[in-house]
């Protein structure tokens, strides 16, 4: 099939669809020091604000995927995924707010439709607590009206671990 031998980070589909772009442009395909060497300097500029903001945005798509937000998912709704999408986003969003100077806004919009979505789905509110909470408890509405749990409420941090005694 190819002369190459496929690594874990590119599989044979990927080297021979390479080498068939390669064949069509006319050029010899790209030794694997090539493709090695090409790779190891688009991580070389990759920056991980990047790579988070990346995160996010397929966080948001699969979110939006899994509460049905887009048309032919309605059957694949699944409120616990919802839950870990949003949790994500949340945490997420604030290690790269700064970079995305404008574009925060419409992380933050497309992260609230979520939100709403969240809550017609399961009758939790995907705020501070509700959406780990209803993640918790497999998308189930909550036991108590204030829609986190007493123990989220006390952990400092809002719910992440934090060191000390």
């Amino acid at each position: 099939m190819t002369d190459e031998a496929a690594t874990p980070e590119q599989p044979e589909e990927e080297i021979a669809a390479e080498q068939e772009f390669a064949a069509a442009e006319g050029q010899p395909p790209p030794s694997e020091e090539e493709m090695r060497a090409a790779y190891e300097a688009e991580l070389k500029n990759l920056r991980v604000e990047d790579l988070v903001a990346q995160t996010v945005v397929s966080l948001l798509n699969l979110g939006a995927r899994k509460a049905g937000l887009l048309p032919g998912t309605e059957d694949e709704t699944d409120p616990v995924q919802v839950g870990i999408a949003i949790e994500g986003i949340r945490r997420l969003l604030p290690l790269i707010e700064p970079a995305l100077g404008e574009n925060a806004a419409s992380i933050k919009d497309a992260l609230a439709q979520l939100q709403v979505a969240f809550t017609k789905l399961t009758g939790v509110e995907a705020g501070a607590d509700g959406a780990e909470d209803a993640a918790d408890r497999g998308g189930a509405p909550p036991e108590a009206a204030s829609g986190g749990s007493a123990e989220a409420e006390q952990k400092p941090g809002g719910g992440l671990w934090t060191p000390g005694p």
